[in-house]
Order: structure tokens, then C-alpha cells, then sequence
């Protein structure tokens, strides 16, 4: 496997991604239910949470907006890199009455053993870590044998014109907030050797959700 980034270089821009989600922490789920309702789709937390079964990891939780859509028999482990994020998901599950153990966790190194959960989930994930390829590796090492990857994803567009828009746009948030707009989920874990079973890409190309099994 070809990592991306050194560790040092990871953990710099690993502080990087989490100062900027405690800035947007506050105004997350204003900003990303608004793009969900008029670009992403809404439907799409739904469909990831009702495919997870068993003990089900989320990377990258955020402020837990899936957490109300998850099956009521699955077992929730959700880690964020960001504590005020993981604040505002801690207060959710209250709420919610959902049962979930929230901890704070780096996607390079997850901090569970070998082959733990039947699921992995990610859910808009993948577009800012910093080395989306090391933390695939690490979802499928703490996958079980047959366990499942459920991966939604905003990708770059199959359309030109909103392509290159995405593109122009990345230039700018990819430095200043580690944002990528053009990443492919797909290509990183076909290349960690899961078999795809599920995949259709949305939205003009730009939202893609997959299932994938560990081999």
C-alpha cells in the first residue's frame, strides 16, 4: 500500500481539519442540510444507516446527524477528530435516546483491534480526511471477515461544466479547510482489495454511495 502522507505530515494536517470543523461546529447542520435539501439529496443518511447490521462503526460522526436513522438493534461506535463536534453529537444521542459510544478517534488510526465490527460506516467522510487511502486501509482492518463498508460520498461530477466548477472550487478549500470536491471513494477501496456490491452515483455524478464487502 502507497500512504499518501508521512505521520508527521498527517497529524499537521490532521490539526489543520480540526480547526476548522470546531469553527463550523456551531453552524454544521444549518450549512450541510442546506446542501443536502438542494444539491446532495436528502435521502441519503437513510439509505447508508439502514444497511448497517451488528456491531457498526462510524468514522467521522461529526455532529451525529445520522444517529436517528440507524436500525435500533445495531450496536454504535462513532468517532470524530473534532470534540466540539462530537459535543454537539453526544447532546443528539441524548435527545434521541440513542445508546452510542461517541469518543474521539483519528480515521488514520483507528483505535479498536483487528476485525471488530460487521460494519463500517461514512457518511460525506472521505472528502476531507487527509489521507483518505490509510483510513480505507483501516476500515477494512477492523472489519470482520464478509463485514460490510457503507460509503456516501459528494465525488466529482460526470457533467464538465460542474466539474470544472468543483474543481476551481477545491483550489481554494482544499488548502484553506482540507476539503476536496473531486475525490473518488471508489478508487481507494477497490484499491484496499473489498468487493463492490453495491455502487450508482447521483446528482449529475456528484453524490456516489457504495457497499462493499471485506474479502
Amino acid at each position: 500500500m502507497t500512504l499518501e502522507k508521512t505521520r508527521d505530515e498527517l497529524e499537521k494536517a490532521n490539526q489543520k481539519v480540526s480547526r476548522s470543523w470546531a469553527k463550523w461546529a456551531p453552524v454544521y447542520d444549518k450549512s450541510i442540510g442546506f446542501l443536502e435539501r438542494h444539491v446532495f439529496g436528502p435521502e441519503h443518511r437513510a439509505w447508508a444507516c439502514s444497511k448497517a447490521t451488528g456491531k457498526t462503526l462510524e468514522v467521522a460522526i461529526g455532529t451525529g446527524l445520522n444517529l436517528g436513522h440507524y436500525p435500533r438493534d445495531v450496536i454504535l461506535t462513532g468517532i470524530d477528530l473534532t470534540p466540539e463536534m462530537l459535543a454537539i453529537a453526544r447532546e443528539r444521542a441524548s435527545t434521541l435516546g440513542v445508546d452510542a459510544e461517541l469518543k474521539e478517534g483519528d480515521a488514520h488510526a483507528l483505535q479498536f483491534p483487528d476485525e471488530s465490527f460487521d460494519t463500517v460506516i461514512g457518511t460525506y467522510t472521505l472528502c476531507n480526511i487527509p489521507d483518505p487511502r490509510r483510513a480505507v486501509a483501516e476500515m477494512k482492518r477492523v472489519l470482520r471477515p464478509l463485514g460490510k463498508l457503507i460509503l456516501v460520498d459528494h465525488i466529482r461530477s460526470t457533467v464538465k461544466p460542474i466539474y470544472w466548477f468543483q474543481k476551481g472550487l477545491e483550489a481554494i478549500t482544499s488548502r484553506l479547510e482540507g476539503e476536496h470536491m473531486t475525490r473518488r471513494s471508489i478508487e481507494h477501496v477497490k484499491a484496499e482489495g473489498f468487493e463492490i456490491i453495491e455502487r450508482e452515483r447521483l446528482r449529475a455524478g456528484i453524490i456516489e454511495r457504495l457497499v462493499a464487502t471485506k474479502r
